[in-house]
């Protein structure tokens, strides 16, 4: 989730979000690098929009606080579209990372899917700002995969997790590491048709505020 501004004198569109980490295996140094990652892919494109007939500069903004105080009260209450809520840990249920819906602003990370300049973070804060799964997850022949295909997506060798691999078998599918936020992502967002107010902000995304205890194996 974010809150979009049209910033008219640097004609950017800009998307600030907070993202406020809590749970055992959050730090202040791994809250900077995820922030730092999001924004980094999130960034890449370069992408323009056009609203009301003039061009903008796509821009995401992106902060990353480990919260040692968080309480669940302060999630559930939170009315900023800024804020973003999400707990890490070393265990998931699932072996997954996730955000609460299509359009969220909590879920819960395991800390594996993190590490290592991951994309993992960037593609679910894609869901957070309303992007889901694309429907063909055979890709094969498109070249590099966008950010929000996910695990077990068909796609070409060079992007599997062993290029040598058969197509769909083992090792034979989308390595998440090779996945790039892409123009089209940025276009997906439909953000010309946000409804800014008169002081130039949307809100994008929504709050599903909800607070993750620690998963248990």
């Amino acid at each position: 989730m974010g809150e979009a501004e049209l910033h008219l004198h640097k004609n950017q569109l800009i998307i600030h979000s907070v993202l406020i980490f809590y749970g055992d295996a959050a730090n202040d140094a791994l809250s900077w690098q995820i922030a730092k990652d999001v924004a980094d892919h999130w960034n890449e494109p370069k992408a323009k929009v056009q609203v009301n007939k003039n061009w903008f500069h796509v821009h995401f903004d992106i902060k990353g606080i480990w919260d040692k105080l968080l309480t669940p009260l302060m999630v559930n209450a939170n009315t900023d579209p800024r804020n973003n809520y999400f707990r890490i840990e070393e265990y998931a249920s699932g072996n997954i990372s996730y955000v609460d819906a299509i359009n969220s602003n909590t879920g819960y990370f395991k800390l594996e899917n993190l590490l290592n300049n991951s994309t993992t973070a960037a593609h679910e804060y894609g869901h957070s700002i309303g992007l889901d799964h694309p429907k063909n997850l055979d890709i094969r022949g498109k070249g590099i995969p966008g950010i929000m295909y996910p695990r077990g997506t068909i796609t070409d060798p060079p992007f599997q997790y062993i290029p040598d691999a058969l197509p769909g078998e083992k090792g034979g599918t989308l390595n998440p590491f090779k996945r790039k936020v892409l123009p089209e992502d940025i276009e997906g967002l439909q953000l010309h048709k946000l409804a800014f107010d008169e002081k130039g902000f949307a809100k994008l995304g929504d709050f599903t505020s909800v607070w993750h205890d620690r998963q248990l194996p």
